[in-house]
């Protein structure tokens, strides 16, 4: 086998990887975070065997001893258990690409067990701590913004990228019904309540107005007025960014000891809704988990209140 020189080397490796990522953008529809994260996750991959392998064939001398170095080095820099996996999720998706291109006959990771994550029970809000964060936002435009941004995360549930995609043509007022596109471009139907409605119609003929009257330099880049439902204070489309900013804004204002973002309220929305009777296969379809195993993780933190309650109250516990 000719040998390639080092430079040849790394730019077919940059010539796979944006193959890659291709495919994870049209093929896997993966979010721009999904490949951020892959992609700096295989670089720093291909840094690690460069370092171990001195043939140039790098790809091809991936083996499984190879790979239980690479993650006896991980823990070693007391890498989180939670990265690792990311990690090797990413690679293993990465070699199987390599197999379907036939650079590679089989994929190394498929012989490599990754550590097993503890499952850690969801952070929530209380009722009380739920209804005060959403009531601290102002009257103001961007007040109003934030308000039916809080409200909307904690009535429906979604997810941040799933909220900062909402369009008004997917909201039904009349029906309480807003359509989202979750992962891997799957749209489902959530379902909001009158207050959520109320706050919605409030932020949409008032605020939204205001703040969409100088569409300023998105709208003159694109030639458009976009339709997202939530804008920023130039009228341009609410970036998942700027909706966690939103949120930290007010958790820090109410000095909550809670370690809290977007997805505490997502938990909270599905704590809330266990806590108050609905039935597991209903809540999975409106956080729109695939798997059922996936809600299931709400039902331990019912079940331990459950247990503290007891505990608490029962004269014989």
């Amino acid at each position: 086998m000719m040998r390639m020189s080092k430079s040849k080397q790394l730019d077919q490796i940059d010539q796979l990887l944006d193959q890659f990522i291709l495919y994870l953008r049209i093929e896997k529809n993966a979010s721009q975070h999904t490949i951020h994260n892959y992609q700096r996750d295989i670089l720093q991959f291909v840094e690690f065997v460069s370092s171990q392998v001195a043939d140039d064939t790098l790809f091809i001398n991936t083996t499984p001893l190879l790979i239980r170095s690479y993650l006896a080095y991980l823990k070693s820099e007391q890498y989180a258990k939670a990265t690792i996996m990311r990690r090797i999720a990413a690679l293993r998706s990465f070699f199987r690409f390599l197999c379907r291109e036939n650079i590679v006959s089989q994929n190394p990771f498929n012989a490599v067990r990754t550590p097993k994550l503890e499952k850690r029970l969801p952070v929530f809000l209380d009722a009380n701590e739920i209804t005060e964060l959403i009531a601290l936002p102002d009257h103001s435009p961007l007040g109003l913004r934030d308000s039916a941004v809080l409200e909307m995360l904690y009535a429906t549930g979604v997810r941040v990228s799933e909220l900062a995609g909402i369009t008004l043509p997917d909201i039904d007022f009349a029906g309480r019904t807003i359509i989202v596109s979750g992962k891997g471009a799957k749209q489902r139907i959530v379902l909001m309540g009158r207050r959520a409605a109320q706050t919605l119609d409030n932020y949409l003929f008032s605020a939204r107005r205001i703040l969409c009257a100088n569409p300023g330099e998105y709208a003159q880049q694109m030639g458009k007025v976009h339709d997202r439902l939530f804008v920023n204070s130039r009228g341009g489309p609410l970036s998942d960014r700027s909706i966690r900013r939103i949120v930290e804004k007010y958790v820090e204002a109410l000095a909550l000891k809670k370690n809290v973002s977007p997805h505490t309220i997502r938990h909270t929305f599905a704590t809330h809704l266990l806590d108050n009777g609905a039935d597991l296969r209903s809540v999975q379809e409106l956080l729109g988990h695939v798997n059922l195993s996936t809600t299931q993780l709400y039902t331990h933190v019912t079940t331990e209140r459950l247990k503290a309650n007891y505990k608490k109250f029962h004269p014989r516990s």
